[in-house]
């Protein structure tokens, strides 16, 4: 059997962590009968763990060299961990409220978000692809609102709340499994004293064997997509990286309306090509000059 190349491996590595959180939603369906606060305090407890095996693993003797990292950087990290648990307590709590299409658009328009965030806050430049992109992806989105009669809020709080983490963390000097741990670390405690407060009152939920598991297993939900796209990122250009994100939130929507039976709008119908035709827009310029450039005669 050949050996791969490390495109080949990138390649592989990124289609398994995007499909891996394409169908997220239906393991957290599982727990569906599980309040989404008691879901995301054992999820970041069972994540800081498992991310100190896998770093313990990984560094070995080098763990509390590479876990090191300053006051400053700390205080920032308990920021964007706040933010991403943020993000996670809004993905949950939609999913198991019927909202997977809700949370596919939320990830469709969270690029479109990048770059505004960028423009607004780094002071980067659109280009003009990227200013109509950016328009259209603003136009289906207010029509959406309109059509529904109030703002996609789940869409957007995921969106702009991912955004902002990725903001936060762009500008912080620290490797991204560790920002990660110390991110989940950071909020260890207020997670087992939420969890140690409902079992000691009635509002405690009552887990079985089954459903413990599945809590349990939520870390590795959470870490083992992580590990796979940091792998990738290493291998793969950026360009890749961001054109194959997609695949995830597509895999949500076609199991929100085709397994799940979420209705699918008009109105949804019109946001969502117009945010497509957006995200072509942006990715498919970069992608298109890269195999140019590839393919070009020498």
């Amino acid at each position: 059997m050949p050996m791969l190349n490390d495109a080949q491996k990138g390649l592989y590595a990124s289609l398994f962590c995007f499909v891996f959180w394409g169908f997220a939603p239906v393991y957290f369906k599982l727990l569906k009968h599980v309040p989404a606060t008691e879901i995301i305090a054992h999820r970041v407890i069972w994540a800081a763990c498992m991310l100190l095996i896998f770093l313990a693993i990984r560094e070995r003797r080098k763990l509390l060299q590479v876990l090191k990292v300053s006051g400053k950087q700390l205080l920032v990290l308990l920021f964007s961990g706040c933010l991403v648990m943020a993000n996670w307590l809004i993905f949950v709590w939609a999913v198991n409220h019927d909202q997977i299409l809700a949370t596919s658009l939320g990830y469709f328009i969270n690029p479109l978000v990048n770059i505004l965030l960028g423009m607004i806050f780094l002071q980067e430049r659109l280009n003009k692809t990227q200013t109509v992109a950016l328009l259209l992806a603003a136009s289906a989105t207010v029509y959406l609102g309109w059509f529904l009669g109030q703002p996609p809020w789940i869409a957007l709080a995921l969106a702009f709340s991912f955004g902002f983490y990725g903001l936060v963390r762009k500008q912080l000097d620290v490797r991204p499994l560790v920002g990660l741990f110390w991110e989940t670390s950071l909020l260890l405690l207020p997670a087992i004293i939420y969890l140690s407060t409902l079992a000691s009152t009635d509002n405690s939920t009552a887990y079985n064997n089954a459903t413990l598991a599945l809590l349990v297993l939520a870390g590795l939900v959470t870490v083992l997509p992580l590990i796979a796209f940091n792998y990738a990122a290493k291998k793969l250009s950026l360009t890749w990286i961001g054109f194959l994100q997609y695949i995830a939130p597509t895999i949500s929507f076609l199991i929100a309306v085709l397994f799940f039976g979420e209705v699918f709008t008009w109105g949804h119908q019109v946001a969502f090509t117009g945010i497509w035709l957006a995200l072509l827009l942006v990715s498919g310029q970069p992608l298109a000059k890269r195999l140019q450039q590839k393919y070009r005669p020498a």
